[in-house]
């Protein structure tokens, strides 16, 4: 008898919802990109990489859409997210915050001297762009990206 696996999406965090429903009464249409499939995204973000191109090699990672994902698939760009991250914020105070497989963001401090405002740097799998601010207290299990991040 032959064994079935079902695949579960990750559920949406509160945060996502909100901007879900900030979105739909604005009348506000997310950008449409072309379908990747994560092979291809991982191939083109090495490209990127090997050509010394780190920040595009991430914005690869950022408008990819995993939703039709495997978990094994999202747990491969997760891994290769986090090697090119680390790459890119070895010299800088980054932090990561992980939401679930395939779900992953690079945090800095926003201002010197400012710990509790945060910026997203590197997006993987969620709804925020680079750029976001975000509150330190609305992120719970932040940790170090250079020695943190594994699943």
């Amino acid at each position: 008898m032959a064994a079935t696996t079902t695949m579960t999406a990750p559920r949406p965090t509160l945060e996502e919802l909100v901007d879900r429903i900030i979105d739909a009464a604005f009348d506000l249409e997310p950008p449409a990109h072309p379908s990747t499939s994560p092979a291809r995204a991982i191939h083109e973000a090495r490209r990127l990489r090997q050509v010394g191109e780190l920040d595009a090699a991430l914005e690869v990672f950022a408008e990819l859409d995993l939703t039709e994902s495997t978990d094994g698939e999202r747990r491969w760009i997760y891994v290769e997210f986090l090697e090119l991250a680390r790459r890119r914020f070895r010299a800088e105070p980054a932090e990561l915050y992980c939401s679930g497989v395939g779900r992953a963001a690079v945090l800095t401090p926003y201002r010197e001297g400012d710990d509790e405002t945060l910026q997203a740097r590197a997006v993987l799998g969620m709804r925020w762009q680079p750029g976001k601010l975000l509150s330190r207290r609305s992120l719970r299990g932040l940790r170090p990206l250079a020695n943190g991040g594994a699943l």
